[in-house]
């Protein structure tokens, strides 16, 4: 679900097991550094694809004609791993960052075929300030999978 706010378009997101642990995030992201692979590709739009807060696409927003758009999908770790709750320092973000106002989001892989689960990438998740939608891919400390099975 995607609302308007004074501030601009958030989207709603699942952070955490209670119905009043959703947040609203800014429906544009602000990546601080491209995400590995994906030079040039800094804004992306943020945008829902089930009305639960849990699925969405992260779209890039094209810098010029040339720009090919990409389209990642991102869950929210507490709907499908509700045990996950990595340690990240707010210090060692890019930006004036408190941890109470960061929200983490992990890029979902598809199987490799029609018979392969989809997994999550639970080592580095987008973290996102939901006061200004800027947001950087944190590699954790810790033992996480890198692709842990969706569902």
């Amino acid at each position: 679900m995607s609302t308007i706010s004074g501030s601009g378009t958030t989207v709603r997101v699942v952070a955490g097991p209670g119905p009043g642990d959703d947040v609203d995030v800014p429906a544009l992201l602000e990546l601080v550094a491209p995400l590995p692979g994906l030079p040039g590709h800094l804004r992306y739009a943020l945008e829902p694809l089930d009305a639960s807060g849990a699925l969405f696409a992260l779209r890039s927003i094209p810098t010029d004609e040339k720009d090919t758009p990409i389209r990642l999908f991102v869950v929210s770790p507490a709907v499908h791993f509700p045990d996950y709750s990595p340690t990240i320092d707010a210090d060692e973000l890019a930006w004036d960052a408190v941890t109470e106002s960061t929200v983490a989001l992990v890029v979902v892989h598809p199987g490799r075929t029609e018979q392969d689960s989809p997994t999550a990438n639970l080592l580095a998740p987008i973290v996102v300030d939901i006061r200004t939608g800027a947001a950087a891919q944190v590699v954790l400390d810790g033992d996480w999978p890198v692709r842990a099975p969706v569902g």
